[in-house]
């Protein structure tokens, strides 16, 4: 098998385990702001659902518990920041804001009395994360040139919660364009005057959007910490919900271009390691600082406006008055 067909699969793999948090995350955030609410609270979420999955699974030895604790911690502050934004008309930047001061303070805090390990939780065994899956035919194939290894390295051996991630695109597809809820939705985050003049309920359809956001970010969090690591480490989510903001930006709130957004920051992430030590014109090799900001750089270029203007939905961050 040819050696650069071997590395491009490496990087490829790469790519898909480093994207699948941006994936859950950015389409989350699809879902809430074409409700009308902003999720700066993204990250907040992933971070509190992430503490939450490897505590329990640590107190239970069980990831599925793990995976229930992260959905209910991140659903809770997705509560918070619905209370705040939907009940109480309150500015959105700031509620997203306070839930991610709040959930960054509060795992610390709250590692560090479970488990003394300096807000961090013990390491978790193999029987206490989710295993990669081995898809039916995988080792059997793996012999046929080019596709053989494309299915057996690429599409099989991932963890559930991978499979998880690119599924998401597709249901939150199916849900915001082929369903009368996903219409709804859509309507109260453009025109909520004629959702709410058809006698639907703004606030209830924006509830459920920041609950279903809730859902995927503790999916996200689980993966991190539960899946594709082994415990949960203090700021773990390293700015990965601003990159699924950046992403949902990039890709003008439509499921396919930010998943193809969430892939670029993925493949970033992937090929930064291979680039270290790289010799640079004029810079010499390449500094490790500089290889690690690439994902964070190509941030600032996007949210730029370098690859064209993005429109929001024209409700987004406007708190809905109910006029009597």
């Amino acid at each position: 098998m040819p050696e650069l067909w071997i590395d491009l699969l490496t990087v490829l793999d790469g790519t898909a385990r480093l994207a699948a948090p941006l994936i859950l995350c950015a389409m989350a955030g699809l879902v809430s702001e074409r409700s009308g609410i902003v999720d700066i609270g993204l990250e907040g979420k992933l971070l509190a659902g992430a503490f939450a999955a490897a505590a329990v699974a640590t107190l239970t030895g069980s990831p599925w518990a793990g995976l229930a604790a992260a959905l209910a911690a991140s659903v809770m502050l997705a509560l918070v920041h619905g209370f705040a934004c939907i009940t109480h008309r309150g500015e959105q930047i700031v509620s997203g804001v306070a839930v991610n001061i709040l959930a960054l303070g509060m795992t610390v805090v709250v590692a560090n009395a479970l488990f003394r390990h300096g807000g961090h939780t013990p390491a978790l065994g193999a029987g206490e994360r989710f295993s990669p899956i081995a898809l039916p035919f995988a080792e059997s194939l793996i012999g046929i040139p080019l596709l053989g290894p494309l299915y057996a390295e690429l599409v099989s051996g991932h963890n559930l919660l991978v499979y998880a991630a690119f599924l998401s695109v597709l249901l939150v597809w199916w849900l915001l364009w082929r369903t009368r809820f996903g219409l709804r939705l859509r309507a109260a985050g453009e025109l909520p005057e004629a959702v709410d003049s058809a006698g639907v309920s703004v606030s209830a359809l924006r509830y459920r959007g920041i609950l279903i956001a809730g859902l995927l970010c503790g999916l996200a969090g689980a993966y991190l910490s539960i899946a594709h690591g082994a415990g949960f480490v203090r700021e773990m989510s390293a700015g990965k919900g601003f990159l699924a903001l950046a992403a949902l930006i990039f890709g003008r709130w439509k499921p396919l271009p930010v998943l193809f957004a969430c892939l670029l920051f993925g493949l970033l992430d992937t090929v930064a390691p291979r680039l270290q030590g790289m010799e640079l014109p004029l810079i010499g090799p390449a500094p490790v600082a500089l290889v690690s900001v690439l994902p964070y750089a190509m941030t600032v270029v996007l949210l730029a406006g370098f690859f064209g203007r993005a429109i929001p939905p024209r409700a987004l961050g406007r708190p809905f008055v109910k006029e009597h």
